[in-house]
């Protein structure tokens, strides 16, 4: 077994690759630190990550820690250090300071609402309230009417989430705000359930209202459900309440603090693209080659067929959020293939996997395989298997993909798969819903480049419609979903969360568009993002980048032609492009060049290029483009 999938205890394992300094430590005690329920194991694994950044010990690369505020109507130690362990250990691992400013006790309404408050002068990127459960009580009579009840709930949640948006708007920051914990005791019997008035019911409907009312740069840290999954016993500690202020017992605020990491760290990652599933004891029970059609259990004809089943549909759920369904399984071909075309009770079918590898070829290189087809990188996929040896194989060759390890009971497989939390989307888009319908188009296409002579016949073929357009609001998720998790075509890699693109609107120095592109075969959604911003007479791409499933047909020319012209009527004499290079953009370092911009130097690891718009001459393209943007400002 690998020292990766072994279970070494925070006295163990762990700190014997401290002393080795050896890098594996960070990935082993990210592992722990998301599998950690208690407060005693989480400190002692918040002391062995202090000790490791102190001995200068990090990993490769890592994403800029974001600023956190956390305030509230409680104490915050010992709070803040759990979340601070949980962002350095499991959310930004590579042993980085994540800075975090504590506001005091049940002064929240002040730090937020007083200009000159030290929260402001932190700056925080991101700010956490934890308002306290004891002002989430009705203060009118028992039997007050319904319509009073309910109006002191709405009231209660608007003042909390116009307190986020006050923060918001001085800030620019996400709020991540904790909702209200339910009460665990009796009082007052039959009635909790029969008049708003209790503090169950009054909480929930707080709790509601303000999941419903709550904005998009406001993201819930659901502590009603976080306290329903425990156990609402176990998140209570009245004498640690009266004592010290602590909003919840030790153990809870393990769970509270990995909740905030998941939320924060999230919030410029996005959520993974593909499933990768083995067939044999996985999608059905037993072996195909073995056992044969008739032979595998897989239908409502017995408790294990019905719970294969049930996994089946709820990846056949995952599609409807835009995850992709793919094999990886080693099989004969045609026996594998026969279930999903002759068995009545499957309810995944071929045309649900966008690939589907049975051969006997390692899985490692089928991954790497499914990978260049579908031009996706590996950190998307999440590769599913019963096999524990097939999963550590995985996990040593291809380290980027995430790995499930199923148990020998079908029925835990639904659950195992939801509490990995890699499918929890910020938003859905349009675009998620169709992509496995727009990666079957894309075969489509493959098929006619195949079949014709040369490209410029292929493209002409294709006929390509694009619109261009300035950013609107009612496309801000999905710019940030894409800003966020492309790599490959993306020559500077900033990241914005969906607060930061509604600014980008708001900011007359910057002039940002999107590209939509069609064909005959459907529909590629929107497919390009660019922010450009103006200094003088100079027009810097501050973020250009695309989805890969349009490589080679012309968009980046479409777009530097917008570019140009947009420069042109703003004034400015000079485009200038940067390239930023990473891991995974390599794609994109001679883009400037072949676009005609000339090498300007380089600042740093970045290399310069620049463009003059006088004279500038465009060739021709085979895309249709059906409007430019800013045509309301700008002349076309």
């Amino acid at each position: 077994m690998s020292i990766v999938a072994s279970t070494l205890s925070p006295s163990g394992g762990l700190k014997q690759l401290l002393a080795d300094r050896d890098p594996r430590f960070f990935d082993l005690l990210r592992r722990q630190t998301l599998a950690a329920t208690g407060f005693a194991e989480m400190a002692a694994l918040s002391t062995l990550r202090k000790r490791a950044r102190h001995q200068g010990m990090k990993t490769e690369t890592a994403p800029r820690a974001p600023r956190l505020a956390i305030i509230g109507g409680c104490s915050l130690y010992p709070l803040h250090e759990l979340v601070q362990h949980c962002l350095e250990a499991a959310g930004y691992p590579a042993g980085q300071k994540v800075d975090i400013f504590t506001g005091a006790y049940d002064n929240y309404v002040a730090e937020v609402m007083l200009p000159e408050s030290s929260l402001y002068e932190f700056r925080p990127d991101v700010i956490v309230l934890i308002p306290s459960d004891r002002r989430c009580s009705y203060s009118g009579e028992l039997f007050d009417s319904r319509e009073q009840q309910e109006a002191q709930a709405r009231r209660l949640a608007f003042d909390l989430l116009e307190l986020c948006r006050t923060a918001h708007d001085r800030t620019r920051a996400e709020i991540v705000l904790a909702n209200f914990a339910l009460p665990a005791a009796f009082d007052p019997g039959p009635y909790r359930t029969r008049t708003a008035a209790s503090d169950w019911t009054f909480r929930k409907m707080v709790n509601l209202e303000l999941g419903l009312g709550a904005p998009a740069f406001v993201h819930l840290c659901d502590v009603e459900f976080l306290s329903a999954r425990r156990g609402t016993l176990g998140v209570h500690d009245a004498r640690a309440w009266f004592e010290s202020k602590q909003p919840y017992a030790a153990d809870f605020l393990v769970d509270v603090a990995r909740e905030i990491n998941h939320i924060v760290s999230g919030l410029r990652r996005n959520i993974k693209k593909l499933v990768a599933l083995d067939l044999d004891n996985t999608l059905w029970g037993g072996v195909i080659g073995d056992d044969g059609l008739e032979g595998i259990e897989i239908g409502d004809t017995s408790p294990r067929g019905e719970a294969f089943k049930a996994f089946q549909q709820y990846l056949k759920s995952l599609t409807k959020r835009g995850i992709l369904l793919a094999v990886c399984s080693k099989n004969d071909r045609a026996k594998a293939v026969e279930p999903f075309e002759k068995h009545p009770e499957m309810t995944l079918r071929m045309s649900d996997f966008v690939s589907f590898k049975a051969n006997w070829e390692p899985k490692s290189d089928n991954l790497r395989q499914i990978a260049t087809e579908l031009n996706l990188g590996l950190d998307s996929f999440v590769f599913v298997d019963d096999n524990p040896a097939e999963v550590d194989i995985v996990r040593q060759f291809v380290p980027e993909v995430e790995t499930v390890l199923l148990t020998a009971d079908p029925s835990d497989f639904i659950t195992l798969l939801q509490d990995c939390r890699f499918f929890e989307p910020l938003n859905i888009t349009p675009e998620d819903i169709h992509r496995g319908q727009q990666y079957r188009q894309e075969a489509q296409r493959k098929e006619t480049l195949a079949a014709c002579t040369d490209m410029a016949a292929y493209l002409g073929s294709l006929e390509m419609r694009a619109v261009i357009t300035e950013f609107q609001g009612v496309d801000v998720p999905r710019i940030a979903q894409l800003i966020n998790k492309s790599n490959q075509f993306n020559v500077t890699t900033r990241r914005r969360t969906e607060s930061e693109v509604r600014a980008v609107i708001q900011d007359p120095s910057h002039i940002a568009f999107t590209v939509r592109l069609a064909d005959r075969f459907g529909d590629h959604g929107l497919i390009s993002v660019v922010i450009c911003r103006i200094e003088g007479t100079v027009m810097e791409i501050d973020t250009w980048l695309m989805s890969c499933r349009v490589l080679k047909r012309q968009v980046e020319d479409e777009v530097v032609k917008e570019i140009v012209r947009l420069a042109r009527d703003l004034d400015c004499h000079v485009i200038r492009g940067r390239y930023n290079p990473t891991s995974k953009n390599s794609m994109v370092r001679d883009l400037y060049p072949r676009m005609g911009f000339a090498e300007g130097g380089q600042v740093g690891d970045q290399l310069v290029f620049e463009l003059g718009t006088a004279g500038r001459q465009s060739e021709p393209t085979a895309i249709q483009v059906m409007r430019r943007s800013y045509e309301q400002v700008v002349s076309a």
